[in-house]
C-alpha cells in the first residue's frame, strides 16, 4: 500500500469512463469512417484511395495497376483498417451500377447486378477515372489543409478540392453510431445548373423550390423511373422523406404470346434475387397466365422477359409484379453529412451552399498560392533583367570569386541583389545572354505584372471568385454532363401504391346465392354452352333443405349491391367474394356483411360504380315500385343505409339499374304482367316506400321485373317446372302503372308457376339454375319464339323434386368463348322438345 501511495493513481467512476470511451468511439466512427464530408462528398477511405492513386501516378491514360498495390499503399500510409474495407470501397467507386459517375476506372471483374462479388484484388487492375482528376484538381497549390497520417510519417489531405459537386451527383450511404446517411445520386447537368442558379441569384433570394426547377429528382445509375409528386419539395426542403422507384416495363407482341419485358431494375436491387422472386410468384400461381420467364440481360442492359398468354390481362400481371417484387421500392432520403466535422441534417440548398463555400475557399487559397508564386518569379525576373544590364561586370565578379557563396555575397553587396536573385543569376545559363532571351524576360515580366494584378483583384472582389466558380461549373457541365438515366414520372402516391383491386383480373363471374344466404363466385368459363333441354351440371353442394334462389353474372371489379329484408343497402366488390369450385357450397353472406339480428339479404345486383347517372328501380313482392338515384347511395356505411321502407310482410324481389327513361315489365307468379314507363314513377329519397306497380289478385305476388331496352327483342318467361318461352315484346302493350296487367304465359300443372323473366335477343346466352344446384348454360336463340298466352317448351330437364329457381342472361356483347367441362363433369344430355 505504501508503494501505491507513492504512485499517481486517479480514481474515476466506471460509468464516466465507459461513457467517455463510447463517445470517443462513436465520434471516431462518425467522423473517420461512416459519414461523407459535405465539401467533397467523400468518406475518409474514398478520399485516401483517390489521393494514393494520384500520388502513385495512376492518372487516366496511363497503364492500369494491380488493385492490391493501391490497397497496400492506402493501408500502409493512411487507413489502418481491414484490407476488405479498402478494396470494397474501391470496387464500389468503379461499379457503373453503384455510382452514377464512377471515380475509378476498373479493369477486370468488379461484380454485377446479380450480386456477384468482385474478383480478388490480386486479379483486378485500376486507374483513376477522368472525373477523379477533377476531384484532385489544384491539390498541389495549397488549396486544402493536410494533416499527419496515423503514425505521422506521411501527410494526407483533410478534404479534396472537388471541382465537381460529388456529394449530390454520386450520393452517399453509411451507418454510423446513432445516425446514418442515405443520399441518392443526381444528374451532373441538373446539379450544375442548380448551383449556377444559386450563385447568380444569391443565397437569400433562392429557395429549394427554385432549385427543383433544375433538379427533377434522383438520377440512379441503373435507370428505372421515379414517381414524384408535390411531396418531393418537402423531401429536399427537410432532408428526409422517400421517393418511389419503379422499373420500366414494356409490352411486346409475339405470334402466340404477349411479352412483358422488364427493361431495368431499381437502384441497389439484386437482379438474380428479383428473378427468383418472380419464379416463386409463378409457382404460387400469383402470376396467372405466365408461361415462361427468361433473363436476356447482357452488357447492353437489363432485359427480363415474361411470356403471357394472349387472353390474360397484362396490366394485372404488371401491377402484381410491382406489388410483390422489388420492381417497385422506396428510396429513403437522409441527407446527413459532416459540416466542419459535425454531422448535420441538410437540405438541398444547404448542401449546395456548403459546396459553394468550399469552392470559394479553394479558389481563394489557389489564388494566394499563385500570387505568391508570381511575385516570387517577378522578383527573380527583375533581378535577371537588371543583371543583363550589367552582365560584363557581373561575369568579371563571378570569375574573380573563389566560391559560389563568395560570388553571391559580392552580387548582393555591389548590385543590391537579394539572395534569391543572386542565386538565380548564378544559375542562369549563357544562352540567356542573347538579345532574344532578354526580350523574353521583359515580356515575361510584363505578363507577371498582369497576372499579379489579376490575382490581387480576385482576392479583393468576391464576385470575381464566384465568376471563376461559374466558369468551372460550365466547363464541367459541357465536358461531363449527360442525359438522365432515370425517368421522372409525375404521380400522386395514391396512384403509386396498389390497392387489392389493382391486382385483380377483371373478368366475368357467375354469382350464385342460396335461400340460406350462402354465396359464391365462379369463373363463367367453367360452364360451357349446352342445348336447350339439357340436364346441366351441378352448381354446388348445399345443406339439407337449402336451395339456390338467385344467379347473375358480374365482373370481378363490379360492386355487389346487397338489399336486405329491412330495406337496407350494403355493397362490396365481387372479387372480395371467395372464389369457389363449381361443386362447392360457398360461404355464408354474414361472413362478408355486418348484418343485424334477424336481418337477411333479400336481393342483390351488380353495379360498375356509384357515379354513373343511373337510378335504382326496386320492385317488391306486394307490387310496389320505387325509383332512387344511384348517387344517393355513394356514401355507404358499414351497417348499411336505408334503400326502401317495407311493410312487415313485403320484401324486395327485383332491383335494376335504369336510365330513368326506360320501360319496365313486371311479372307475377300466376303469369300476369304489366308494362309501363318508369317516368310514371317519380324519383324518391332513400327512405320512401314507393308506389303501386301492379294490382295483385288473391295470393298472387310479383316474382321478377326487367327493363325493356330493345323493342325488337323478346321476353323470356320461365316456370318452376323448367318450362319457358320467348314472346316478342311488341305483344306486351304499354299500360299505366298500377293496373292489373295482362296474361304472359298459360299456367298448367305441367309448367308450374312463373319463377323469372328477362329480355333477350337471339345472340344472348342464359344460365338456368335449379333448387338442387343444377346449372345449364344455353343459347336464347334455341328457345322457341311463340305467343304470349302459350305454355312454352322445356328449358331444362329436372330431377325429381327439383325446381327451376333463377335465370340469368349473358348479353351477346358479354359472352365469351369458354372451355369444355372438367373431366369429372357429367356428360351433356340434350332434349329437342
Amino acid at each position: 500500500m505504501d508503494e501505491l501511495k507513492n504512485t499517481h493513481i486517479i480514481p474515476v467512476q466506471i460509468e464516466e469512463e465507459i461513457k467517455s470511451a463510447y463517445i470517443d468511439y462513436a465520434m471516431s466512427v462518425i467522423v473517420s469512417r461512416a459519414l461523407p464530408d459535405v465539401r467533397d462528398g467523400l468518406k475518409p477511405v474514398q478520399r485516401r484511395i483517390l489521393f494514393a492513386m494520384n500520388e502513385n501516378g495512376m492518372q487516366p491514360g496511363k497503364a492500369y495497376r494491380k488493385s492490391a498495390r493501391v490497397v497496400g499503399d492506402v493501408l500502409g500510409k493512411y487507413h489502418p483498417h481491414g484490407d476488405s474495407s479498402v478494396y470494397e470501397a474501391m470496387v464500389r467507386m468503379a461499379q457503373e451500377f453503384s455510382l452514377r459517375y464512377p471515380l475509378v476506372d476498373g479493369h477486370g471483374n468488379f461484380g454485377s447486378l446479380d450480386g456477384d462479388s468482385a474478383a480478388a484484388m490480386r486479379y483486378t487492375e485500376v486507374r483513376m477515372d477522368k472525373l477523379a482528376m477533377e476531384m484532385l484538381c489544384d491539390i498541389e497549390k495549397e488549396t486544402v489543409n493536410f494533416r499527419p497520417n496515423f503514425d505521422e510519417s506521411e501527410q494526407e489531405p483533410v478534404v479534396l478540392p472537388a471541382r465537381i459537386p460529388n456529394l449530390l451527383i454520386n450520393g452517399a450511404a453509411g451507418i454510423a453510431v446513432g445516425m446514418a446517411t442515405n443520399i441518392p445520386p443526381h444528374n451532373l447537368h441538373e446539379v450544375c445548373q442548380a448551383t449556377l442558379h444559386l450563385l447568380k441569384n444569391g443565397f437569400e433570394k433562392t429557395e429549394v423550390i427554385d432549385l427543383l426547377k433544375y433538379i427533377k429528382g434522383p438520377d440512379f445509375p441503373t435507370g428505372a423511373a421515379i414517381l414524384v409528386n408535390r411531396s418531393i419539395e418537402d423531401v429536399y426542403r427537410t432532408g428526409r422523406g422517400s421517393v418511389t422507384i419503379r422499373s420500366r416495363i414494356e409490352l411486346e407482341d409475339s405470334k402466340k404470346r404477349n411479352l412483358v419485358v422488364i427493361k431495368d431494375v431499381p437502384y441497389q436491387c439484386n437482379k438474380s434475387t428479383l428473378v427468383e422472386k418472380i419464379v416463386e410468384l409463378i409457382k404460387l400461381k400469383k402470376l396467372e397466365g405466365v408461361t415462361d420467364l427468361r433473363d436476356e440481360s447482357n452488357r447492353e442492359g437489363v432485359r427480363i422477359v415474361l411470356e403471357v398468354r394472349k387472353e390474360e390481362n397484362t396490366d394485372v400481371i404488371i401491377n402484381r409484379l410491382y406489388k410483390n417484387t422489388p420492381l417497385q421500392t422506396n428510396f429513403n432520403f437522409n441527407l446527413v453529412a459532416l459540416v466542419d466535422n459535425v454531422p448535420q441534417l441538410l437540405n438541398l440548398k444547404s448542401l449546395l451552399v456548403n459546396y459553394i463555400g468550399h469552392r470559394r475557399e479553394v479558389i481563394t487559397r489557389r489564388t494566394k498560392f499563385e500570387l505568391s508564386k508570381a511575385e516570387k518569379r517577378l522578383h527573380i525576373v527583375e533581378g535577371l533583367v537588371k543583371a543583363l544590364d550589367h552582365i560584363d561586370a557581373i561575369i568579371a565578379l563571378i570569375k574573380a570569386s573563389e566560391t559560389a557563396e563568395i560570388a553571391r555575397e559580392k552580387l548582393s553587396k555591389k548590385f543590391g541583389f537579394s539572395e534569391l536573385q543572386s542565386q538565380a543569376i548564378l544559375d542562369m545559363r549563357l544562352q540567356r545572354l542573347t538579345g532574344l532571351e532578354r526580350e523574353k524576360l521583359v515580356s515575361e515580366y510584363q505578363e507577371l505584372l498582369k497576372m499579379i494584378e489579376r490575382f490581387k483583384a480576385i482576392l479583393a472582389d468576391a464576385k470575381l471568385v464566384d465568376e471563376i466558380i461559374v466558369q468551372d461549373l460550365e466547363e464541367i457541365d459541357s465536358k461531363y454532363g449527360d442525359k438522365r438515366k432515370t425517368e421522372v414520372v409525375r404521380m400522386e402516391m395514391s396512384e403509386a401504391s396498389f390497392e387489392e383491386e389493382d391486382l385483380i383480373k377483371d373478368e366475368p363471374m357467375v354469382i350464385t346465392v342460396t335461400r340460406d344466404d350462402y354465396i359464391k363466385r365462379q369463373a363463367l368459363e367453367i360452364y360451357r354452352t349446352q342445348n336447350r333441354g339439357g340436364k346441366g351440371v351441378t352448381g354446388g353442394k348445399m345443406k339439407d333443405e337449402d336451395s339456390i334462389r338467385d344467379i347473375f353474372v358480374a365482373n370481378t371489379k363490379d360492386y355487389l349491391l346487397y338489399f336486405s329484408n329491412r330495406g337496407k343497402l350494403r355493397a362490396m366488390k365481387v372479387y372480395q367474394l371467395e372464389e369457389a369450385s363449381r361443386i362447392a357450397r360457398g360461404k355464408a353472406i354474414v361472413n362478408y356483411l355486418n348484418l343485424e339480428k334477424d336481418e337477411r339479404i333479400a336481393t342483390l345486383i351488380p353495379a360498375k360504380n356509384f357515379t354513373d347517372p343511373f337510378f335504382i328501380l326496386m320492385i317488391t313482392k306486394k307490387g310496389k315500385v320505387k325509383k332512387t338515384p344511384l348517387s344517393a347511395f355513394v356514401n355507404l356505411r358499414r351497417h348499411g343505409v336505408a334503400a326502401i321502407s317495407l311493410q312487415d310482410t313485403d320484401e324486395l324481389v327485383s332491383v335494376n339499374l335504369t336510365s330513368g327513361q326506360n320501360e319496365v315489365i313486371v311479372v307475377t307468379r300466376n303469369g300476369q304482367s304489366i308494362r309501363f314507363n318508369e317516368k310514371d314513377v317519380r324519383s324518391m329519397g332513400r327512405q320512401a316506400a314507393g308506389v303501386r306497380a301492379i294490382r295483385l289478385k288473391g295470393d298472387d305476388e310479383v316474382v321478377n321485373a326487367d327493363i325493356v331496352k330493345n323493342e325488337s327483342a323478346s321476353l323470356l318467361v320461365a316456370t318452376v317446372k323448367g318450362c319457358g318461352k320467348r314472346t316478342l315484346i311488341s305483344e306486351y302493350r304499354a299500360q299505366g302503372r298500377g293496373g292489373s296487367g295482362i296474361k304472359t304465359i298459360r299456367i298448367t300443372p305441367k309448367t308450374g308457376r312463373v319463377v323469372s323473366l328477362c329480355e333477350v335477343t337471339d345472340g344472348d346466352e342464359l344460365i338456368l339454375i335449379t333448387m338442387q344446384g343444377m346449372i345449364v348454360r344455353c343459347k336464347a336463340g334455341d328457345i322457341s319464339l311463340i305467343g304470349r298466352t302459350t305454355q312454352g317448351v322445356r328449358l331444362i330437364r329436372l330431377n325429381p323434386q327439383d325446381e327451376l329457381v333463377a335465370v340469368e342472361k349473358i348479353s351477346a356483347d358479354e359472352s365469351i368463348t369458354t372451355s369444355t367441362l372438367e373431366k369429372d363433369d357429367e356428360p351433356d344430355i340434350g332434349d329437342s322438345e
